[in-house]
């Protein structure tokens, strides 16, 4: 082989070299995100807004910023392992959506800046030391769903006021469902009325649960906070129409799903100023400066469409 034709090919391997050092260079100084959520991309409320809020301060996907998306389909034991995945994959930042995913997030690692969106009080549920002032390495946003329950009874109380029996859908596992209880049954009885438990834990004990409705007398139905109820809301929609059952839920997305009312702070807000949290990490800032934000606007919703069919 000539050696003109050599030196041509080793300049052709160091070019190709020198490309692909550079790609994986251009790849380690792009941040990456990991996206943790408990359910999955079919029910959970579409990432597009936490996206969008992402742009709003100048990082776009794929193009200065990497997302690595870890789902757990409404199974919370798969959290821990997912987050492992995530640590792992030395990811910069880590936005986890639901109580189960931030304590998973939280138990696996003490370095990795964590941005959650919870539904409870992140200082009552051990998240954070106070609300100004995080410590630690998490911050992000409470919509307070959890502590609306109550309000939401009352409500409904108002749009059913026949109602005598009113059932409230809980989950056991979930360690607020006993205070949430205790609230709930102060506001029934403020407005003198039977509150059954009904507990579900998977789709089938949800389909159970709705069972029971006619053998309690029950004229209307809260559902509990939680996050396995949300990915489940089509179901739980779709069985509060079958046993025409006047239900109110925490988010709008039950009610964009076919559901009667509901009441409380907008999810896709809360994904969008996490992104933003997102991006004030990635700029420098750290979760422990960084005040807790505690959602203050709550939407009512009714679906007209739902309350003809119930009321005609």
């Amino acid at each position: 082989m000539r050696l003109s034709t050599i030196g041509a090919l080793l300049t052709l391997a160091i070019g190709f070299l020198v490309a692909s050092l550079a790609a994986e260079a251009q790849r380690k100084a792009m941040p990456v995100i990991g996206y943790l959520h408990f359910a999955s991309p079919s029910l959970a409320p579409t990432p597009a807004v936490f996206l969008q809020g992402l742009r709003e301060t100048g990082y776009v996907e794929g193009q200065n910023v990497a997302i690595e998306y870890r789902w757990a389909e409404g199974h919370y034991e798969r959290l821990p392992a997912l987050v492992r995945d995530l640590v792992d994959s030395q990811v910069d930042v880590i936005a986890a959506f639901g109580p189960p995913a931030a304590h998973a997030a939280q138990s696996t690692t003490v370095s990795i800046p964590i941005v959650f969106t919870v539904g409870t009080d992140p200082v009552a549920d051990g998240l954070v030391a106070s609300l100004a002032q995080p410590g630690g390495n998490l911050t992000g946003i409470s919509i307070l769903a959890v502590e609306l329950v109550p309000k939401r009874l009352e409500l409904l109380t108002e749009l059913v006021p026949q109602a005598k029996v009113v059932a409230l859908l809980v989950n056991p596992t979930n360690p607020y469902t006993e205070p949430m209880i205790r609230d709930v049954q102060d506001a029934a009885r403020a407005k003198r009325v039977q509150l059954p438990i009904l507990k579900a834990i998977t789709a089938s004990e949800i389909d159970a649960a709705f069972a029971t409705l006619a053998s309690l007398h029950a004229d209307a139905l809260v559902t509990g906070d939680d996050t396995f109820f949300t990915s489940r809301r089509e179901q739980i929609v779709a069985l509060a129409a079958r046993y025409a059952v006047p239900a109110i839920y925490q988010f709008r997305e039950f009610t964009e799903a076919g559901g009667l009312l509901s009441y409380g702070p907008s999810l896709p807000e809360a994904n969008r100023r996490a992104a933003s949290y997102v991006a004030r990490i990635l700029q420098g800032a750290k979760p422990a400066d960084l005040p807790v934000e505690r959602a203050m606007k709550f939407e009512l919703v009714i679906n007209l469409k739902t309350a003809k069919a119930l009321y005609h």
